[in-house]
């Protein structure tokens, strides 16, 4: 199914949005947050802070989720002394670590591999997108393993997701909320919603936005902005680009009395979403045009470049999402080449890839942002040792990789490792709530943080261990 296809029943407009269609949507409804929600008081961690030096490193945090599940062999972890129908065509490549070889076909983030800390040895055991998803977004494993999520969500797979638990226990930070998901939510074929990318049971006001867009649009449409199914978007297919709407849609509510009814919550709400900061980080026309075209002109590339703006924002936690592109077939869509899997890798996924995540690095570092900027990439599971009949591989959630950068992590590292085949951790397995806890650690929050459920039982925000291999 293409990017544009939805599942949602969202309200046409043929015009410029007007004061009733934000007053019908509730005005910040159309980014899926009802005005209390947006501004209840953040929770605050009960444990104490942890005595480290990279504890709380990470003003900031970007995600970059490959759904589907990148190839460990044509990545992080390539076997060129594998049988042909493990190894693959492609050839490893040196980096700028002696001894640490990658793909071919990840050149330019070859040569920034001393600003990285990858992890070989990641797990779930789980050979399930969503559900082996739901455990690298949660920190939780999903019940049952190696099943596909229903798309109903509850329990008891309603854990929250790493974002809302970095906007419930340290809130939003400036004029945007703390945590921002975009360009579009993660889905299966038949747009299965996957559990794991909400706030759960920690309720709808810590829910990261989920901002659907296609930033590499010439005039930034947007198709809908929504954070969950039952809230109401507002498309925007025929009067010019997001910046311009969402000026003109608050600019005017701004001036009618309406305003003088609301009490200070929706006026702090508004205030929000027409400060300066908030219309800046949309801005993508801002941008050089050649930094623009190093990030690449597709919807990640122009994704990720959104998400560092986002972070310069004050965004404390932005997750971009490779999800399937227009012309994606059924049989490998994103990430999940079951077939074809080189030519996939050679046309469509590795060079934009490649682009955008060592764009992203550079880009970071020169600003001087990279040192309190935690960048993880990362997908659900691998792929299997062994390229199957249609050349292509399948799901493999017994060891893939992770690759972290800046926040506190240390450069230059390369841990765990996995067998002849790259089928099986060796050295240095780890889980996905290890990750989790990392992640957590770096931003400033303890992971033996206590948090309650909706009934009172008390919980750990996480049940791994920080992963102090990879850190400063």
């Amino acid at each position: 199914m293409s990017f544009h296809n939805r599942a949602r029943n969202p309200l046409k407009h043929n015009h410029l949005m007007q004061r009733r269609d934000w007053l019908q949507v509730g005005g910040l409804s159309a980014f899926g947050m009802s005005l209390p929600q947006l501004l209840q008081s953040p929770a605050e961690a009960s444990s104490p802070v942890t005595a480290s030096r990279t504890f709380g490193r990470a003003k900031s945090c970007i995600v970059l989720f490959l759904l589907g599940g990148p190839p460990q062999h044509e990545t992080w972890d390539p076997k060129p002394d594998a049988p042909d129908n493990i190894r693959g065509n492609f050839k490893p490549i040196g980096s700028a670590q002696p001894g640490f070889q990658v793909g071919e076909l990840m050149p330019k983030t070859a040569a920034l591999v001393n600003d990285l800390a990858v992890i070989r040895s990641m797990s779930t055991n789980d050979n399930a997108h969503s559900a082996s998803g739901y455990w690298m977004l949660t920190g939780v494993p999903h019940t049952p393993k190696n099943k596909e999520t229903d798309g109903k969500g509850g329990p008891p797979n309603d854990w929250p997701c790493l974002g809302a638990q970095v906007r419930h226990l340290l809130g939003d930070r400036g004029n945007l909320p703390a945590a921002i998901t975009l360009p579009e939510n993660l889905w299966n074929t038949g747009m299965i919603n996957w559990s794991g990318q909400t706030a759960g049971w920690l309720g709808p006001q810590a829910d990261p936005w989920l901002i659907m867009c296609d930033p590499s649009a010439s005039n930034f449409e947007v198709s809908e902005l929504a954070l969950r199914e039952g809230v109401t978007p507002i498309r925007m297919h025929h009067r010019g680009n997001l910046l311009h709407q969402f000026n003109q849609g608050v600019d005017h509510l701004l001036k009618s009395n309406v305003v003088d009814r609301w009490n200070q919550y929706q006026q702090r709400a508004i205030e929000m979403l027409s400060s300066k900061e908030a219309r800046h980080a949309f801005a993508l026309d801002d941008e050089d045009s050649n930094l623009r075209d190093s990030y690449g002109r597709n919807r990640f590339g122009q994704s990720v470049l959104l998400a560092r703006r986002m972070v310069e924002a004050g965004v404390r936690m932005v997750q971009v999402n490779w999800t399937r592109w227009g012309h994606d077939t059924s049989a490998a869509p994103a990430w999940d080449t079951h077939a074809d899997n080189e030519k996939r890798l050679r046309n469509d996924l590795m060079p934009p890839m490649d682009a955008a995540y060592s764009t992203l690095l550079k880009d970071l570092k020169q600003r001087g942002l990279l040192e309190e900027t935690l960048v993880v990439w990362m997908g659900e599971f691998g792929r299997t040792p062994k390229i199957n009949k249609r050349g292509g591989r399948d799901h493999w959630g017994h060891v893939f990789p992770v690759a972290l950068a800046g926040g506190g992590i240390q450069p230059g590292v390369l841990i765990g490792a996995s067998d002849s085949i790259g089928g099986h951790p060796t050295e240095f397995r780890r889980e996905p709530h290890d990750l989790h806890a990392t992640i957590l650690h770096l931003m400033g929050i303890n992971p033996q943080t206590e948090i309650h459920t909706p009934e009172g039982r008390p919980s750990v925000v996480s049940r791994g261990d920080v992963l102090h291999e990879v850190l400063v």
